[in-house]
C-alpha cells in the first residue's frame, strides 16, 4: 500500500511538472499559430507515455539508485574504510589514501552518464540531424568520459583542499582555446553536453559524493567544500566533446592523405 501510495504521489507531481509545458505547447499552436494540431490523438498518448515513464524512472531511482548511492559514498568516505587500505601513519592520511574514492568517483561518474535519459535523446538527435557523422555511442561515451575525469577530480579536489576556482577558470581557459580549433559542427553540442549531464540520475549521487567526502575529511567544510562537483560534471565533457571531434578530423584528414599517397 506504500509503495502504491508514493507511486501515486510522484505521478501527480509529475502531472504538475508537465501540465505547463503541454499548456504553452498547445497555447502556441493554436492561439500564436493559429493552426490545429496534428496528430492529437497520438500527441495525447505520447504525453501519457512520459508522464507514467517518468513517474516509474523516478520512483525506481528514490527506491534503489539513490539510497545505494548515498550508502556506498558514505562507506567509502569513512575515515575507518580508508584506513583499512591506507600504509601511512594510523589517523594522519594522506590524498593517495583515498584512491578508492577516486576510483568510484571515476565509475560512478561514467555510469550515471551513460544512463542519462537527457543525454540519450540528446546523442539520437545530433546523429540524425547530422545524418550519422556524430555517432550515438561516439557522443556518449566522450561526454561520460568527461564526467567521469571531471568528478574524479573534484574528488581530489576536495581531499587536497585547493581552491575550486583555480580549475574552473584553467578548464574554461582550455575550453576557450578548443572552440577556435574544433569543428564548429560540434562547438554547439559540446556546449550543451555541459548541461544535458547534470540531471535527474547524476546529480544526486554526485552531490552525496562530495558532501560525504567534505564532511569525512578533516579541515573541510560541507558547504564550502562539499558542493561544486556538478561544475566539473558539467565543464569536463565540453573538453572531451570537442576533444573527440578534432581526433575523429585529425583521422580523418590523415586517412585522406594516405588514399592520397596511394593513389600517386
Amino acid at each position: 500500500m506504500e509503495f502504491i501510495m508514493q507511486l501515486i504521489d510522484i505521478t501527480l507531481a509529475t502531472i504538475k511538472d508537465v501540465i505547463p509545458i503541454a499548456a504553452i505547447i498547445f497555447g502556441f499552436q493554436l492561439f500564436v499559430i493559429r493552426r490545429p494540431i496534428p496528430n492529437v490523438k497520438r500527441v495525447v498518448i505520447g504525453f501519457a507515455y512520459v508522464i507514467v515513464g517518468l513517474a516509474l524512472f523516478l520512483l525506481g531511482l528514490d527506491k534503489a539508485l539513490f539510497p545505494i548511492g548515498r550508502l556506498m559514498a558514505e562507506q567509502l568516505t569513512n575515515p575507518e574504510f580508508i584506513s583499512q587500505w591506507s600504509d601511512g601513519v594510523p589517523g594522519a592520511l594522506h590524498w593517495t589514501d583515498y584512491y578508492w574514492v577516486f576510483l568510484f568517483a571515476f565509475m560512478i561518474g561514467a555510469s550515471t552518464t551513460i544512463a542519462e535519459p537527457s543525454l540519450i535523446a540528446v546523442a539520437i538527435k545530433a546523429n540524425e540531424v547530422s545524418g550519422g557523422a556524430i555517432g550515438v555511442w561516439g557522443l556518449r561515451i566522450a561526454v561520460a568520459l568527461g564526467v567521469a575525469v571531471g568528478i574524479s577530480l573534484g574528488t581530489w579536489r576536495i581531499v587536497t583542499g585547493y581552491p575550486i576556482h583555480w580549475f574552473i577558470i584553467a578548464g574554461y581557459i582550455v575550453v576557450v582555446i578548443q572552440t577556435v580549433w574544433a569543428p564548429k559542427m560540434i562547438v554547439p553540442l559540446a556546449y550543451d553536453s555541459g548541461g544535458v549531464t547534470t540531471s535527474t540520475v547524476t546529480v544526486p549521487l554526485v552531490a552525496a559524493l562530495g558532501l560525504g567526502l567534505a564532511e569525512t575529511v578533516p579541515g573541510r567544510s560541507a558547504l564550502i567544500d562539499g558542493f561544486g562537483l556538478i561544475a566539473f560534471a558539467s565543464l569536463f565533457p565540453m573538453i572531451t566533446v570537442m576533444g573527440y571531434a578534432q581526433m575523429t578530423e585529425w583521422l580523418a584528414k590523415r586517412d585522406a592523405k594516405v588514399r592520397e599517397t596511394a593513389d600517386a
